[in-house]
């Protein structure tokens, strides 16, 4: 057994599927809601229905067996709720651009924790990675803790009074 690297076996990458999300005009931006009302559920990719939710297959997947749970319409529970607080708070605090949400759900998958959930809710700009990470094993915050929480107390505090303004 060769102790070097199998580049040979891994230059190629082939995901043919994947064509089809390239090719398309516009991507469907109501698929959820399609598969949300279908009763072919085979043609929607839908695995389980229940009375507020669905599961369903990613047309598109990152990896074998990337799967989405859907909410229905109105099921909104306070966790989301309170992720979508915190991507106001990230937006008005630290002009975030976009985030990347999401569970780490057993060790491999990176939970520190392993029987806690928890979102993630990690801003992101344009241009934010770079190399240090990968050169020198070093990650760049530009902010501290105490000076970024003081700002988000205080965004929070204005979103509040705006919230008690508007009712």
């Amino acid at each position: 057994m060769s102790n070097e690297f199998p580049k040979r076996e891994l230059e190629t990458l082939w995901c043919p599927w994947r064509v089809e999300y390239f090719e398309r005009e516009k991507p469907n931006a109501d698929f959820l809601e399609a598969a949300a009302r279908a009763s072919d559920d085979a043609a929607h990719l839908v695995i389980t229905r229940r009375k507020n939710a669905f599961l369903m297959m990613n047309r598109y997947p990152y990896a074998v067996g990337h799967l989405m749970a859907v909410p229905g319409e109105n099921e909104i529970v306070e966790l989301w709720n309170l992720v979508v607080h915190a991507q106001a708070l990230l937006r008005t605090t630290t002009k975030a651009q976009g985030f990347n949400i999401g569970l780490n759900l057993g060790e491999c998958a990176g939970a520190g924790i392993v029987d806690y959930l928890h979102v993630h809710i990690v801003p992101r700009w344009t241009g934010d990675t770079n190399f240090m990470p990968i050169l020198s094993g070093t990650r760049m915050l530009s902010e501290g803790l105490r000076a970024l929480y003081d700002k988000l107390i205080e965004a929070q505090s204005k979103i509040d009074t705006e919230s008690r303004r508007s009712t």
